[in-house]
């Protein structure tokens, strides 16, 4: 490949794969850049679901009037270490703000077409990078462990109903036939057979990045530091020394793509959902469907690598070393609603997701240049969200007009 490809890549996770290869598929020579080569990051260990019906909000009034009560557990759902607690609330200002009905809806009606349109794009993208196969339907399960809690879940499933989410609630008998082992603890449950999975993130990242390459592409290890525009494209300043130049560039770099937006005079208000997990042998529970524990933040996920029990959210930055008790808190509930859980031999994993205050990703030209275009902040759906943004990112690197309107979803949105 040429020194100078027609775009350049900052991020080797699976939304700047993905818009790599949407791009090459449309005759442009990529290069892709990262840091720590593809798949090191929140790519890597997430819970592998295409969570298309997840059109909700983080930030919306219902969890605002759990977060004081999650925030009292150090290990619960949702926290935000002490040290960090000062740095934050410029941020959480924010989301409080993105919290108000009309903008919940708002968010609400932009995430659905996003939603909807990766959907739509998934299927034909699997079946262009070869990996098709890794593709699977084992539906949802989102459980509850009381009458209180599940009517409080009805007005979410009613907005779902009203986008054509399928969905059927279940007793306690309808979800044991479902999925057995469950505790008795769990009076009832909401299934959604639409949802789809992929048998493990990291081996699908991985194949988009030998895909990529296959067909040309460049890969290569190495931290963009700064963006400079040029006359006839982009210069791309490397960590350590060096740099790199294209006609356009791609800032989906995952938690650190702020600080590159920076070098071009933006601040993008993006934070980092430190998400955890546990990875148990495949045989440590007889796993029929993803389920998810909501009133603890938490899902298990059958993957080919085996049994992940991991979520909640962690406001912590880029900085703090990670919380290891998190994971074992989680591991430890999760073997109490599912009794036949073993739990020896994990693996744990902690990683960023980068997350901004309305819960909507930032996909658009930079202000600075319409030859940078940022796709991030995607939160805990960048892998949902990762066919319908490369689609998005290829169309604005070509000149095409995008299939839904991108404005919700403006860097310069804040």
């Amino acid at each position: 490949m040429s020194d100078r490809p027609d775009v350049i890549v900052a991020g080797a996770g699976v939304v700047g794969l993905s818009a790599a290869l949407a791009m090459q598929a449309r005759g442009l020579r990529v290069a892709v850049l990262d840091r720590d080569g593809p798949a090191a990051g929140a790519s890597a260990g997430n819970a592998g679901a295409f969570a298309f019906t997840d059109i909700l909000p983080l930030a919306s009034p219902g969890i605002l009037r759990k977060a004081p009560r999650w925030l009292l557990d150090p290990l619960g759902p949702l926290s935000i270490p002490p040290a960090y607690a000062l740095r934050i609330a410029p941020w959480l200002l924010r989301f409080w703000r993105a919290c108000a009905p009309a903008r919940v809806a708002a968010s609400t009606a932009a995430q659905t077409a996003l939603m909807d349109l990766s959907r739509a794009e998934l299927e034909p993208f699997l079946a262009a990078t070869g990996t098709a196969g890794m593709l699977r339907r084992e539906g949802n399960l989102q459980v509850y462990e009381s009458e209180a809690e599940f009517r409080a879940s009805l007005p979410g499933w009613q907005a779902r109903a009203e986008h054509g989410i399928e969905f059927r609630h279940m007793d306690r008998d309808e979800m044991a036939a479902l999925q057995p082992g469950l505790s008795p603890r769990l009076v009832k449950g909401t299934f959604t057979p639409g949802w789809r999975s992929i048998e493990d993130p990291l081996r699908y990242t991985l194949a988009l990045a030998e895909r990529f390459v296959a067909q040309g592409g460049e890969l290569a290890r190495a931290e963009v530091a700064a963006l400079v525009p040029r006359e006839d494209g982009v210069e791309l300043r490397l960590r350590g020394g060096g740099a790199r130049r294209a006609g356009m560039a791609v800032v989906a770099a995952g938690a650190h793509s702020h600080q590159i937006a920076r070098t071009l005079g933006e601040r993008i208000p993006l934070e980092t959902e430190r998400g955890y997990n546990t990875t148990l042998p495949p045989g440590a529970f007889d796993l029929r469907t993803q389920i998810t524990f909501g009133g603890h933040g938490f899902v298990v996920t059958r993957l080919s690598c085996g049994i992940r029990v991991g979520g909640a959210v962690e406001l912590g930055g880029l900085r703090l070393p990670p919380n290891w008790r998190r994971a074992d808190a989680m591991l430890r509930k999760a073997a109490e609603l599912l009794p036949g859980l073993a739990t020896e031999g994990g693996t744990r994993w902690m990683g960023m997701r980068p997350s901004l205050p309305d819960s909507l990703p930032a996909i658009g030209r930079a202000r600075a240049t319409p030859r940078v275009i940022y796709a991030f902040g995607h939160g805990h759906l960048g892998l949902t969200q990762s066919a319908g943004t490369a689609r998005i990112v290829a169309d604005l690197a070509t000149g095409a007009r995008p299939p839904i309107d991108i404005a919700p979803y403006s860097p310069q949105r804040f």
